[in-house]
């Protein structure tokens, strides 16, 4: 493999991690409070992993030996910066309990341990990949592990290997598939134990428990420089109003840390639309308003930042969707038998008056994008919704009017971006480098003390390494009931931006500053070497959350 510089530099890099795992460990049990509702119906569905303690590691002088066990490991969903750390420290850690444990990689996400592909994952292999980008180690996929059949098939190779426990890395979809197949395992005494690890750059795996899922820091400072850069083009050019949408499907966590980076004139909160209960029409209203203030002072230039979930949030466009996702879930044949050039009028007549009349009144090209093939969670790819084209096209028809009333009288030219894959592979930043190899250390410590249906947790990540703390958290504590390809589903709860948390306050008390004036901070790459201070940020979201 041909190395880049800043790969050869980025080798030599030992993580960081919690003083408690250089050590032999032992753990302290506490109550785990269950959260979320549907508590009831979640027991129900897992009666062998509910309710069990949540865990701290500490350190002991006790002497404890422990008995081979091999690790398999399991890649899923979509790339986030640090997974490879977080196989390194699973492969540092299960090695360091005994040395002759193995650790098997199951090639291309879920599909790899159902179809029995995989390779031993050996120290010349590790060291290749500690601290680099990507899931290409062992490659990631998105089969959900949903069926009895695909659990029986994957224990075969598990007990061929002598695989005692399988980690998987990924994101709330894929710690449900874990947290059911800790389950199904505990319940036949397979023998098998399973551990999730938090994975998901869109930010929204966290609770009292997960500070933040790994990637979602580096990915953040990615999107913020590019997005620094088209600031400072935008402040020398001064001619362009950037509509630039980023990564986030759920939650607008990315769009509310890129703008708590870099000050943007305009950033679009999903949450805060929804809780508004706002229209497309309110949403345009807002940025045209915010134009005509930048042009009235002779600044015909700006930034906004879009939140890839947006459409979804919108209560209206969301009532639609869901009726179009519960729908196509039944009659996804029927709808493809439809000629392109009739299913628009098929999709009007199938929906309730309310949704149908929505459905009409949208773009034909953003109608066509809703109907689009599901992801494999039976939800609409919104990434594919071209909301920033949809939103500076409505702008600028809304100037148009302005104008033409005489209270608009400055140039609007858009441009549009969208980031979303720029991010998902870059080199860790410092921050997920270590937290993503304590995470790793740490799910091979639960291993070792014999838990499944966990979830491995690093807090207090604000502080110095040395003092985050590590443990686990059983995953049926997060989880609820929601309704999946038109039926009840366990998974778990997705933690959007909370409007009365600090960071959203703090933008809030901020936005019409930045909105009117051009304070624009341009953070720069990410800085792997030098101070500290530099080097070992966090994401202001968490210095925020933290009181930092």
């Amino acid at each position: 493999m041909t190395k880049s510089a800043l790969q050869v530099a980025r080798a030599a890099y030992k993580p960081k991690m919690p003083k408690a795992l250089h050590g032999t460990v032992k753990i302290e049990e506490g109550a785990a409070t269950q959260s979320v509702a549907d508590q009831e119906a979640v027991e129900k569905l897992f009666p062998h992993t509910y309710g069990m303690p949540i865990v701290k590691f500490v350190e002991t002088a006790d002497k404890i030996d422990y008995p081979t066990a091999n690790v398999g490991v399991i890649l899923s969903g979509g790339q986030a910066p640090g997974g490879h750390n977080v196989i390194a420290g699973i492969f540092d850690g299960i090695k360091s309990l005994n040395k002759d444990n193995k650790v098997y990689g199951f090639l291309m996400g879920p599909g790899g341990l159902i179809d029995h592909k995989y390779k031993e994952l050996t120290a010349d292999i590790i060291d290749e990949y500690r601290n680099t980008g990507g899931f290409d180690i062992i490659g990631s996929g998105r089969t959900k592990l949903e069926t009895t059949e695909q659990f029986d098939k994957g224990l075969e190779i598990l007990k061929k290997l002598n695989i005692k426990a399988l980690v998987i890395i990924g994101g709330d979809d894929s710690n449900t598939n874990a947290c059911v197949l800790a389950e199904y395992y505990k319940a036949i005494n397979a023998g098998v134990q399973v551990i999730g690890c938090p994975k998901t750059i869109d930010g929204d795996l966290k609770n009292e428990m997960i500070e933040a899922s790994f990637g979602f820091d580096t990915a953040c400072k990615v999107y913020s420089e590019v997005i620094g850069n088209i600031q400072r083009d935008c402040n020398s050019a001064r001619k362009y109003w950037h509509f630039i949408k980023l990564m986030g499907r759920s939650a607008s966590h990315i769009a509310l840390e890129c703008a708590l980076q870099v000050q943007p004139n305009f950033c679009i909160i999903s949450e805060e639309v929804e809780a508004k209960e706002q229209s497309l029409d309110d949403i345009v209203n807002e940025i045209a308003n915010a134009v005509a203030k930048r042009a009235a002072k002779g600044d015909n230039f700006g930034t906004v930042l879009i939140p890839e979930g947006l459409i979804e949030f919108v209560p209206a466009i969301k009532a639609l969707i869901s009726e179009l996702n519960d729908y196509l879930a039944h009659h996804q044949e029927e709808f493809d038998a439809i000629a392109k050039d009739q299913q628009r009028q098929y999709i009007i007549s199938k929906l309730s008056a309310d949704n149908s009349a929505v459905y009409a009144s949208l773009p034909e090209g953003v109608a066509r994008q809703l109907t689009l093939d599901r992801d494999p969670h039976g939800n609409v790819q919104v990434s594919l919704i071209e909301t920033e084209k949809l939103l500076a096209e409505m702008v600028g028809n809304r100037l148009a009017e302005l104008k033409k009333a005489g209270k608009y009288d400055g140039k609007f030219s858009p441009q549009v971006h969208f980031f979303g894959y720029e991010g998902r592979c870059a080199a860790p930043s410092n921050y997920d480098a270590d937290y993503c190899y304590s995470l790793g250390y740490t799910a091979s410590a639960l291993i070792g003390a014999g838990k499944t249906g966990y979830m491995s947790s690093v807090r207090n990540t604000t502080a110095p390494a040395d003092q985050w703390i590590a443990g686990g958290v059983p995953v049926t504590m997060m989880m609820n009931m929601e309704r999946r390809h038109g039926e009840m589903k366990p998974v778990i709860q997705k933690a959007l931006v909370k409007l009365d948390g600090a960071p959203f306050k703090f933008f809030a008390a901020n936005r019409e500053n930045w909105a009117i004036n051009t304070e624009y901070v341009y953070p720069g790459p990410i800085q792997y070497f030098g101070p500290t201070e530099v080097c070992d940020q966090t994401t202001v979201t968490l210095r925020l959350e933290q009181g930092k």
